[in-house]
């Protein structure tokens, strides 16, 4: 970054219904995996922050849970307040829709979007759909219930589109200094990763049999001098029986959730990781508002 060139940089909040694809968009738009992925919805709890910095601008984008539309305890009122606050004082919006798919819960999340904010609307996964000329009449009706400040087809998952979403955000993000050091990619720390990345290989290993009713506590996280991460983890369990499926035959599934978390523990932080996992049952923790806040659902 010259002193001539001028940057830009500004907050991006990505919303939209469960399982439209956000936290994909967000981990291909940085280039790493910093947001946990699954075919279930609410698989997106908290708030997670992805940081891009080019020569031009630094992106820094919010990504946000599906807002929740059914099963209103505790853990999604919580969750839906994320996605409000989130909002709030941001510079663009994403809002995301599944290509060909739009129902009242895309519109209840439109409702919500804030007024004199630049909305762009995001479709994503356009390289499912067989035959391309129904993307228009797509387009075109719902472009009738909104004032978009563009429009923008893309497919996340194939890196298909992202640079020219890019370009079209960049378009809104004030002139201003880096808000994060160029080298930062999330303002969240090595614990808060860790445990959706154990999250993560739950909903991946228990198909559609455990119910949500599931989080992670990360109850030590000691970093050696050999760099090694030491990581005890407990799954919280809303029953007996989530806790015997969790454990599966032999205890065969508990160890390939846990295995495969750690590879991507390795992974992501560069380093070997020691992780031992057990499973708590607390029941009712999902309408518990100490448990709650202890996991960051204020």
């Amino acid at each position: 970054m010259s002193d001539t060139t001028p940057f830009h940089s500004g907050f991006i909040a990505i919303v939209g219904r469960p399982n439209v694809g956000k936290s994909t968009l967000l981990n291909h738009l940085i280039g790493q995996k910093i947001s946990i992925t699954s075919r279930k919805a609410q698989t997106t709890r908290h708030r997670i922050t992805g940081i891009l910095t080019d020569g031009q601008s630094q992106f820094v984008f919010v990504d946000t849970p599906g807002f929740q539309t059914q099963h209103m305890n505790a853990l999604n009122r919580g969750m839906n307040r994320v996605v409000t606050n989130s909002m709030r004082d941001v510079n663009v919006v994403l809002f995301v829709l599944e290509a060909r798919h739009y129902d009242e819960r895309d519109q209840q999340v439109l409702k919500m979007l804030p007024k004199g904010v630049p909305v762009i609307l995001v479709i994503n996964k356009v390289d499912v759909m067989v035959d391309k000329s129904e993307l228009l009449p797509f387009i075109e009706g719902i472009a009738t219930e909104f004032h978009f400040a563009a429009i923008v087809p893309v497919s996340a998952k194939h890196d298909k589109q992202l640079d020219t979403l890019l370009e079209a955000i960049r378009e809104f993000l004030p002139l201003g200094d880096p808000i994060y050091a160029a080298d930062e990619i999330t303002d969240r720390n090595e614990r808060f990763l860790a445990a959706e990345l154990l999250r993560e290989k739950i909903f991946r290993f228990t198909g559609e049999e455990l119910p949500y009713s599931v989080s992670v506590i990360i109850e030590q996280f000691k970093q050696e001098d050999s760099g090694m991460r030491r990581i005890h983890a407990a799954i919280l369990v809303d029953k007996e029986a989530h806790k015997v499926m969790l454990i599966g035959k032999n205890g065969a599934k508990l160890k390939e959730i846990a295995t495969q978390a750690r590879l991507d523990m390795e992974k992501m932080f560069d380093a070997k990781v020691f992780l031992e996992v057990w499973i708590k049952v607390r029941s009712g923790w999902a309408d518990n508002p100490q448990v709650l806040k202890s996991l960051g659902y204020e």
